[in-house]
């Protein structure tokens, strides 16, 4: 049995995701064609020998809920251990709802207390990575440390969005800084901990920190308490929908830094039975990944097609993210854009296509590079221009583009569903 327990974190709301996360949770953000972003930290535990683990929900679960269900693609639905759905609620001593990881932790400490293994794993159920956590708990035993947490490097630029550590020469943690503007440091807490279950227990009893990489971390870095474990390997947060289309592309390169080939260590999802893909007479498809299920009549080129996407004859597709069961009609344009589940692009429009490339001042510091967002199911009109940065809400229908011909840079269409 293994000496740990999971605990993954999957019920915070981020609107730096626009339209994705308008009607999702976040570990629910679908990814690589057919996964989803929760499918990396379930796989790594079950990869890695751990069958007991709890996922913690709050913002939008539905979809996530449906997608683990009793959590038989990997291998843990079980009687003893398995995967448990750990829901939200409201009332008794914590009031409302829980505020963030570290008091989502704490309402849930009658299941801590239950559970056998001497150690808590505590992940996040949005992050990128294929880590065996075997050596981390390893590493962790053998320092006697009540807590540590893996960290990586990550670019400079980066830094403001991370918890940022500095070590000792003995690997202790002496310092935590929490997503700063500024800093010499770029060694990231990769949101992966591992704490003593007693200690963990006794440290939320008696401390009120809503937070845990915030509130809690810091005073225990303070104290001594901390140990690092360096990850050397593959690891993204794309938690911004530039940094969520960056790790779409990512996957393009001939030889991509994250590996979802390696039999030895398979990413499990819950998947539907599909037909393979079709390419017609006409398709011109070159460096794309396309999911089963689709069909493809036009031309595609540097995109991630997820299963059931539809590409018709004459269309192009360009530098994008396309979701489940969308459908590009006939000589549509499509480029430089994340379109969500059960799309429409009707016939002749162009999405993604501008000169100007104004920010959109719903998110004016994310959406700022071109990238134009369609919410899950819309429909864009035949013959409609939509320029860049331009955000569709979810579930906007023609009669949302009020007869307009065109939508120009910077602008968005429909209601937002937060």
């Amino acid at each position: 049995m293994s000496c740990a327990f999971a605990m993954i974190m999957a019920g915070a709301d981020n609107a730096d995701l626009s339209v994705l996360t308008e009607v999702r949770s976040e570990p629910a953000v679908p990814f690589a064609g057919k996964f989803r972003l929760i499918d990396f930290s379930l796989s790594n535990c079950v990869n890695s020998g751990i069958h007991n683990v709890a996922v913690l929900t709050q913002y939008r679960p539905r979809s996530l809920n449906d997608h683990i269900g009793i959590g038989k693609p990997w291998d843990l639905d079980r009687s003893s251990g398995g995967v448990r759905l750990l829901q939200p609620y409201r009332g008794g001593p914590y009031g409302d709802w829980q505020r963030g990881s570290a008091d989502a932790i704490r309402r849930n400490l009658d299941y801590v207390l239950q559970q056998k293994e001497e150690c808590v794993l505590i992940l996040s159920g949005k992050h990128i990575y294929l880590m065996d956590y075997r050596p981390f708990l390893s590493h962790h035993l053998r320092t006697g440390a009540p807590v540590t947490i893996a960290v990586r490097r990550v670019s400079r630029h980066e830094t403001h969005r991370f918890g940022i550590i500095s070590l000792d020469t003995d690997g202790r943690v002496i310092e935590f800084q929490e997503k700063p503007r500024r800093t010499e440091q770029n060694l990231a807490s990769m949101g992966v901990y591992v704490f003593r279950r007693d200690f963990l227990v006794d440290v939320l009893n008696n401390s009120s920190g809503d937070d845990l990489g915030r509130d809690i971390l810091a005073g225990l870095v303070a104290q001594g308490h901390v140990a690092s474990y360096t990850y050397p390997g593959y690891w993204a947060d794309a938690s911004t929908i530039q940094a969520y289309w960056d790790a779409n592309m990512s996957l393009l390169a001939e030889e991509p830094a994250l590996n979802l080939y390696a039999p030895e260590w398979v990413v499990h999802t819950r998947s539907q039975e599909r037909a393979p893909v079709k390419l017609g007479p006409a398709a011109d498809v070159d460096g794309t990944l396309l999911s089963n299920g689709c069909q493809i009549e036009g031309a595609v080129e540097r995109s991630v097609l997820s299963p059931g996407v539809q590409v018709g004859e004459g269309a192009l597709v360009r530098d994008s993210v396309i979701l489940n069961d969308t459908i590009i009609e006939p000589g549509a344009v499509v480029e430089r854009c994340v379109i969500d589940k059960e799309v429409r692009v009707c016939q002749d429009a162009t999405v993604g296509h501008s000169e100007n490339n104004r920010p959109n001042p719903e998110l004016p510091a994310r959406l700022n590079t071109g990238l134009t967002l369609v919410g899950k199911g819309s429909t864009v009109p035949a013959g409609m221009r939509l320029g860049r940065n331009v955000v569709i809400h979810p579930l906007s229908g023609e009669d949302a583009f009020a007869k307009s011909e065109g939508v120009e840079s910077g602008k968005s269409v429909g209601l937002n569903l937060r």
